[in-house]
Order: C-alpha cells, then sequence, then structure tokens
C-alpha cells in the first residue's frame, strides 16, 4: 500500500492571510504608521536628495469626503509615494479652504439673525470640525502627509499673507472700484466669480418684441423686432443694438389676418416665421445694411421711454432677429455699448432679485425677477407688443452653492484687472507642461475670454477686504495701509476687523479721524490663490514654484488661475511647472458624482473604505486613465476585487515557496546576477520582471498609474500565475529543498517578491506594507525605493515564446485522450511532439516534460510542428505524481520515483507544514 509522503514535500507556508480583512486590518497598520512617525521617517531618509514639491489645492471644509475629493488625494498620493520610491524627496503639506459662502451659506440657513461676527464664529467652527472629519478620513485612505501641521486659509499668519498680497496688487494699480453688471446670486446676496458659477439645463420663456420706430423714414411705418431669453430684463431696456454689415429687410407680416410692417435681418426670417406664425407678404420694402438704422428712435413698448438703435460689432446671427435689446444693467456687452454712448446703467432689482420701483411698474415692485416674466409677456400682449413666445431650452449660470439662477446686476463692486495681467498669464502658460496636452488650450481660453476679476463679496465669512473710506465717502486703497493691517491681523486674526468700530481700528492703523470701514470680504479664489506664496514660498520644506499642482478639470477656471493671476501679479511668473488635470467621477450613465449634487446612491468615500478597504479604493483609482471621465460604480468594485484577490494570492503563493529562503545569505550573494543553475524559465521569468520593473518605473515617471496597474495585473495573473509558479510548482514542492535548481528559482521569487511588493508600495499602500513584513527584511516598505531595471537581454523571452507555441499544441493533442478518459491529466500522458524549434534540442528533456506539465515528452525535430499523445505506460510517483520509468525499481521505495526517493532518503525527520486558508 502506498505510504503518505506529504510532509516531506516542501508545501508553501506563510503567515500572510489569503483573506485580506481590509477594513479590519487598514486601520491597525495606520496606527502602526502614526507611532513609528513614518512620514518623518520618509522625509529623513531622503533628506538630501532631489525636492519634488506637489502642492495640494485645498479641498473645501464643508463635509465628508465624497469619491472625487478621495480620486483627488489618491492620486496626489500616487505622485507623491512614487516620486519619493523613484529617488527624491518629496514633501507634502496638505491644506483646507476655510473660508467662503459655502460655509456661509450653511451657518446662515441654520441660525437666522446671527451678526457678520456670530457668523464668523460659527463658521470658523464649523470649518474646524470638518478639517479634523476630512484629515481623518484622508489619513484612512492611505494618504501620507504632514498631518499634523496642514496650511488652512483660516490662520492668521495665511490670512495676513492673502492681505500683502492684495497689498501688491493695490501697488501695482491692478485693483479699481466699478459699477457694472457681475454675476449676481439672489440666493446668497453676494457677487460672485466666474468660477463659482455652474451651468444648469432650464426652460424658459422667448419672446419676440417690437419696438415702434419714431424717428427717421421709417418713423409711424414700422417697428423693430427684438428677441429676448429673459423678459424680465425689459423694463432695464434702454437701446437695441444692430450689426452695421448685416443685410436687414423692411418687410409686411401677416398672421390670422393682422398686418405688421417690421425691421429685422433678412437671414433671420425664416426662423422668425416659424417661431412666430406670421408670413411675409411679397418681397421686402427695402433691404439696407444695419448702418443705416443707426441712431435711429424707437418706443419702448411698455414704458414711456426711448430706445435708440446702436451698431455693436457683438451682434450675431444665430438665434434672434439681429436686433438686440440693450439693457446696461443687466449684461457685459450692454454695460459697455451703454458706457460707450454715454447711457444710464439701470438695474432696477435689488439684492434678493426683486424689482424697486426704478423699474417703473408698480404692480410689480418687491416680486422676484424669474417669477415677473410672466408679468412682463402678459404686460407686453395686453399692449399688442408682443409678435411671439415660445419655450426655449438652454444653459443658465446657477450658484454654485445657492442653487439658484444668478442674475447680471449693476452693483459697485471691487475689481482686478485682468488685462494688464492677460499676456503674462497667457506667455506663462506656455512654459508649463500641461497632462494631458490639451488642459494649455483650455486654460488659454479661459483666460483670454475672461472680465475682469470681481474680488469683493457681501459676505461676512472670509478675509476682510482692506479699503477704507474717507469722511466724504471715496474709498482709500493704500498699501502700506494694508500691511499694517496684514500685520495685526497676523497677531489677532482677522475677526478685528468686525471686532473694532471704525474710530479704534483708525486709531491702530493710523488713519485719520472720520474713516470708516465696511464688512465686504476678498473673493476666497484669492485666498487659495494665494497658497503659491502663503505656503511653498514660506515653508522650509518647500519651494514657490511647486513641481505640480493636480485637480480636477473644473479648476481651469478655478484654482489653476487663480493661481497663475495672482502668481504672474507677484512674481510675473506660473506659480507651477507640471498641471496635471482629472476628469470627474462619473456614474456608469456618464452622470457626475459631487457632494453638492443629487446622486442618490452612495458615494462618500467611508462607505466604500468600510466595505471595501482603502487599498480598493487605491486600486480604483490607480486603475483608470483619469485624463478622462473617471467611471465608478459599485460592479467596478466587484471586479477590482478579483484583481485584488489575484494580486494578494500572487504574493501569497511567493512568500509561501520562499519560507526556507535564506535571505541574507543567497539573496544578497550576486544580487544582479542569474544564478548558474537557472533553468530557461528562471532566466525568461527575470527577463520579463525586468520590463515590468522598467515599465513601471516609466509609467510612475509619466504619472500614468493605470499602466503600472495594467503591467502589474497582467504580470501576476499571466506570466506568473499561469505559466512561471505552475511550472515550477514540481521542484519547488519536490526537489530537495537546497536542490540547486530549487534554490534559482527561490533566488528569481525572491526577486519578483521583493519588486512586485515596491511596484505596488504607492498603489496598494497597505497590503505591500503587509506582504513585505512577513518578508522577514524588516522596516516599512515605504521607505525604500523602486528596483532598477537590469537590462537582461538573455533571449530567454523568444525562447519561451516558441515553447509556449509548442505547449499550445501539447495541450490540443492531449484534450481528445482526456475527453475520450484515456487519461485523466497531463501527467498521464506519452506526448510525442515534432518540434520545429532549435530550442527543444538545446533543454534537456526533464526540463522540457516540466515546461510542459508532462511526465513523458519524445522529442522529434522536423520541418512542420505537431504532437501527438497517448497513455503513458509509467507508474505514477506517489509523492510528485509524475509518471517515471523508475518508479517500482526500489526495493525500499517501490512507490516512488528515484528523485523523490532521494529526497525522502537525505531528509528523514524532516517535518513540513502546509499553508492553512
Amino acid at each position: 500500500m502506498s505510504q503518505n509522503y506529504k510532509e516531506t514535500l516542501n508545501l508553501p507556508r506563510t503567515d500572510f492571510p489569503m483573506k485580506a480583512n481590509l477594513a479590519a486590518r487598514e486601520p491597525e497598520m495606520l496606527k502602526m504608521w502614526e507611532q513609528t512617525r513614518l512620514y518623518q521617517q520618509i522625509q529623513k531618509s531622503r533628506e538630501d536628495r532631489q525636492l519634488f514639491v506637489l502642492h495640494d489645492g485645498p479641498p473645501f471644509a464643508n463635509g465628508d469626503v465624497h469619491m472625487g475629493t478621495a480620486l483627488n488625494k489618491i492620486l496626489k498620493d500616487l505622485v507623491v509615494k512614487s516620486q519619493t520610491m523613484l529617488g527624491r524627496r518629496a514633501p507634502y503639506v496638505p491644506g483646507w479652504d476655510c473660508h467662503g459662502l459655502p460655509i456661509e451659506y450653511k451657518v446662515v440657513k441654520e441660525s437666522r439673525g446671527l451678526s457678520p461676527l456670530e457668523v464668523r464664529k460659527k463658521s470658523e467652527a464649523f470649518a474646524r470640525k470638518f478639517v479634523n472629519v476630512q484629515r481623518e478620513q484622508f489619513k484612512r485612505l492611505g494618504v501620507f502627509g504632514d498631518w499634523e501641521n496642514p496650511y488652512l486659509t483660516m490662520d492668521p499668519k495665511y490670512e495676513a499673507e492673502i492681505l500683502r498680497a492684495f497689498a501688491v496688487f493695490v501697488e501695482k494699480g491692478l485693483v479699481y472700484q466699478s459699477k457694472k453688471p457681475v454675476f449676481w446670486s439672489t440666493g446668497a446676496q453676494t457677487a460672485l466669480a466666474e468660477a463659482e458659477v455652474e451651468y444648469q439645463e432650464r426652460d424658459d420663456t422667448a419672446v419676440y418684441v417690437k419696438f415702434p420706430i419714431i424717428s427717421g423714414e421709417f418713423a409711424g411705418k414700422a417697428s423693430i423686432a427684438i428677441w429676448t431669453t429673459t423678459p424680465w430684463t425689459l423694463p432695464a431696456n434702454l437701446a437695441i443694438a444692430v450689426d452695421p454689415k448685416e443685410i436687414y429687410v423692411f418687410q409686411e407680416f401677416q398672421r390670422d389676418g393682422i398686418s405688421e410692417t417690421l425691421v429685422l435681418a433678412d437671414r433671420l426670417v425664416d426662423a422668425f416665421c416659424a417661431a412666430t406664425r406670421f408670413d411675409p407678404v411679397g418681397e421686402p420694402l427695402q433691404s439696407f445694411p444695419g448702418s443705416k438704422i443707426d441712431h435711429v428712435v424707437a418706443q419702448h413698448p411698455f414704458l414711456d421711454r426711448e430706445s435708440t438703435v446702436f451698431t455693436a460689432d457683438f451682434v450675431t446671427m444665430d438665434t434672434g432677429t439681429g436686433a438686440v435689446h440693450i439693457a446696461p444693467g443687466h449684461g457685459e456687452d450692454d454695460y459697455l455699448l451703454g458706457r460707450e454712448k454715454g447711457l444710464q446703467i439701470l438695474s432696477p432689482v435689488d439684492d434678493h432679485g426683486r424689482f424697486t420701483v426704478e423699474a417703473g411698474l408698480p404692480n410689480l415692485t418687491g416680486k422676484y425677477v424669474f417669477d415677473a416674466n410672466v408679468d412682463i409677456v402678459n404686460l407686453l400682449r395686453d399692449r399688442s407688443m408682443l409678435l411671439g413666445e415660445q419655450n426655449f431650452h438652454h444653459s443658465y449660470p446657477y450658484c454654485w452653492r445657492s442653487k439658484t439662477p444668478i442674475i447680471f446686476r449693476n452693483v459697485e463692486q471691487f475689481f482686478i484687472r485682468i488685462d494688464e495681467l492677460r499676456s503674462k498669464a497667457l506667455h506663462a502658460i506656455k512654459t508649463v507642461k500641461w497632462i494631458p496636452s490639451w488642459g494649455e488650450n483650455r486654460i488659454s481660453g479661459t483666460v483670454e475670454s475672461r472680465p475682469d476679476w470681481v474680488i469683493s463679496r457681501q459676505r461676512s465669512w472670509g478675509v476682510p477686504l482692506p479699503v477704507f473710506y474717507s469722511e466724504d465717502g471715496k474709498a482709500i486703497l493704500d498699501a502700506k495701509i494694508i500691511r499694517k493691517l496684514a500685520d495685526l491681523v497676523a497677531q489677532r486674526g482677522s475677526n478685528i476687523w468686525f471686532e473694532l468700530n471704525d474710530v479704534d481700528l483708525a486709531n491702530a492703523l493710523g488713519l485719520p479721524e472720520g474713516t470708516t470701514h465696511r464688512n465686504d470680504t476678498i473673493d476666497v479664489w484669492i485666498d487659495s490663490g494665494v497658497s503659491h506664496k502663503a505656503v511653498c514660498a514660506l515653508h522650509p520644506e518647500l519651494r514657490d514654484p511647486a513641481d505640480m499642482y493636480l485637480e480636477a478639470t473644473d479648476q481651469h477656471r478655478g484654482w489653476f488661475q487663480s493661481s497663475l493671476m495672482t502668481s504672474v501679479a507677484l512674481n510675473n511668473r506660473a506659480p507651477y511647472k507640471t498641471c496635471v488635470t482629472h476628469g470627474f467621477v462619473v456614474d456608469l450613465d456618464g452622470k457626475k458624482i459631487s457632494k453638492s449634487g443629487t446622486y442618490d446612491k452612495p458615494t462618500a468615500a467611508d462607505h466604500f473604505v468600510g466595505r471595501h478597504g482603502a487599498d480598493l479604493v487605491r486600486l480604483w483609482a490607480s486603475s483608470i486613465d483619469y485624463t478622462d471621465d473617471v467611471p465608478f460604480s459599485e460592479e467596478m468594485f466587484d471586479r477590482l476585487g478579483d484583481a485584488y484577490r489575484r494580486i494578494r494570492n500572487t504574493l501569497r503563493i511567493l512568500l509561501g515557496n520562499l519560507f526556507d529562503f535564506p535571505v541574507a545569505g543567497v539573496a544578497d550573494a550576486e544580487p544582479r546576477s542569474t544564478p548558474a543553475a537557472a533553468t530557461l524559465i528562471d532566466r525568461w521569468i527575470l527577463e520579463r520582471l525586468d520590463h515590468v520593473i522598467a515599465d513601471c518605473r516609466a509609467a510612475y515617471a509619466a504619472f500614468e498609474f493605470h499602466k503600472v496597474y495594467h503591467t502589474l495585473n497582467q504580470f501576476c495573473a499571466v506570466d506568473l500565475s499561469s505559466l512561471y509558479i505552475d511550472m515550477t510548482k514540481d521542484r519547488m514542492y519536490c526537489d530537495a529543498p537546497n536542490s540547486p535548481r530549487r534554490r534559482a528559482t527561490q533566488i528569481a521569487m525572491h526577486k519578483i517578491f521583493d519588486a512586485l511588493c515596491r511596484l505596488l508600495a504607492p498603489i496598494l499602500a497597505f497590503t505591500a506594507e503587509e506582504a513585505w513584513g512577513h518578508s522577514g527584511v524588516g522596516g516599512s516598505i515605504h521607505l525604500q525605493e523602486f528596483p532598477p531595471a537590469e537590462g537582461r537581454h538573455d533571449k530567454a523571452s523568444a525562447q519561451v515564446a516558441e515553447l509556449l507555441k509548442l505547449r499550445g499544441m501539447i495541450g490540443q493533442a492531449i484534450e481528445p485522450a482526456r475527453q475520450e478518459k484515456l487519461i485523466g491529466n497531463s501527467l498521464e500522458a506519452a506526448v510525442v511532439l515534432h518540434s520545429d524549434s532549435d530550442v527543444t534540442a538545446k533543454i534537456d528533456k526533464e526540463e522540457l516534460e516540466e515546461f510542459f506539465i508532462v511526465s513523458d515528452v519524445t522529442i522529434h525535430q522536423a520541418k512542420e510542428a505537431s504532437a501527438s499523445a497517448a497513455k503513458t505506460p509509467y507508474q505514477k510517483c506517489a509523492r510528485c505524481w509524475r509518471h517515471r520509468s523508475s518508479v517500482g525499481k526500489s526495493k525500499a521505495h517501490p512507490d516512488l520515483c528515484d528523485r523523490c526517493e532521494s529526497v525522502v532518503e537525505a531528509n528523514k525527520g524532516r517535518v513540513t507544514h502546509e499553508i492553512t486558508e
């Protein structure tokens, strides 16, 4: 009866568990990293290395971390960790944007009737709460950084730097006060910068309106037809604009027996008729360029006011009538034309978006303008001035926080002159490396078209706008005074602006008696925009300009641009050398997922970390091409779970096979050489490893993390699991423990394990650390560097490729015999191979049998390859399960082959233990 030889085998063994249990195990590792002050260890180990600074764009401190923010922070961490392991010193100082409308809006919503100082104190408490919440959530994601010393835009020293930067802007004549239309949030009662505006699809009533002509040759004979999507702005109409070169017609129209003679652009007549159901009567009575009706006067459709026609180059022919209704108090082009023509800048709307008495419509005074649209349309209809109405679906600007539609409203604000900075900014953009490359065109386009920067806010939670007013109400903008205020704020915080009355503040700053101050604050995009000065330039471990900024695509209008503009103003250059843009996190239908959105599935990062573990979230972030929109779903996590388990199992089987490997001896003897006993498959896997190392290093250096993921996943799944580990199983389990062939394979596996842990460390920060801890090397994987590529070129890959083709042919030959149940598995097959490759002539029979995983192969060199299989006549070895001619020939061990007998005899008394699941 056959003996049980299981205990004589070198079965893999390791304490590294197959079941990851990340949600429970990762927090334990976090504690260890904190206790050992790992981040500080890493910085110390790289203190003499080349510096690489990724400057953290500050997330907003107003809620839990959602998957979009998690993606951003993980990508930054992949950069920092990989740059560190490429041998650089890569400090990471995290930061938070603390001031601004989103926080104040929540605070005011919860507690009405607060004084500005009370709003500020509650807002600060709110911000500090979420700084602490988000800090722990970012740490839980495995993000390394100086978490004990982050930068906060509400820190008094930071606030002082904002004011000092503002003083420079004033000194250079960039800041001015003006009354002109700006984006106005009626929900939050404040001016908004372009970056604080988001666009939503909505339906509005668009109207065609007639303005009877009262001067010139068409007086009393025709009306000018205009078209507008905002009927509520008609009370502020003061003019009509036409294109001087476009052809206009003087044309009679009829509808339902009613006749109208109108002036409008010739090329828009058909669209006008389709929208209003008017039909043209005969040919036009006249055709002429728009310049002919320049300065013609028309009557306002429902107010006792005249409206003059002016030519303008902004009139387009894509919609409407070619005659544009001009309300200088409600639009940028309208305002500029109104200023040029000396018109009143009328804006009869209050802070809440309600009509004032200036609108000249007593019945609508106090009514919200969007609600009043229907009243304006009815008024036009009653006055017989409505030519037509239609539903108009369009993209319209909304306040990013209150989610209310924005109006363009003429209010007195402070601005930064973008024209003074534009050409320098466009030049600076060209000095930056943009990843992906389209980022350059995108930010250039936004800079080219950007109007002057509205920097004043009618809010309480922010850095005070350092403008004082003389006794006669004139604004005082003085750089010296602003710097004095900055020194005061650095000591006592910006609350002093709200705590001190006019007299005390004037005395503290040496201002004349009677000087007053107001409660406006500075746009928060300046807060974060000057972080290159307040953080990078002043932090001893960092530098300005930073090597990299990395944010989502919306920051071409936001932080990328505010940083660029302030840096150009202060330093005449860009604040970054490389700018990386990632896409938005979207569901499988392409719907954007954000903290402030209406997405109905879980989006909080904590949900997925708690369910799957941080390493799986990190694997997701590394697996996608972040330069496009980033897909995200529960199903993706299920698929990634399979990839994760495959990688983990590869690390585990390598560790298991190295349980008796003398790390300090054999491994370090000739680290760059190939052992003499290495077989073709060993040389091949080391050659493949070299390519993997080179590809991963290159991908990390290019910040192409998805290439690292795919390279390592493929290496683990195919090269290692399907081929190398499977092919070497016999020698690893059944050879003598210290046989040259087995030791050569262990050396290869040790190199592979070591390289895999290092290359995986930036992505699977916890798993790589855990596996490294089981290797016996000691220390943290995150203190290591990536392995160097050794440049192996011994043609093993080409030879293995030929053998794999033959292996496939053998598999096809064995399959019919297996189907007919002549044999159970490939080890029962006797294979005759006609080989067309000279590789089979260079390798001994035993090595080929191991490669093909058969017990018996007979090779014949031939011009054309073919294979046949039959059942082997040899008995099965009870220990290695191979069918060998030597089985049955030993009296002591008749059930063993000669190889297994010699191992058993040499290792009597040796006991090994198998891995337990």
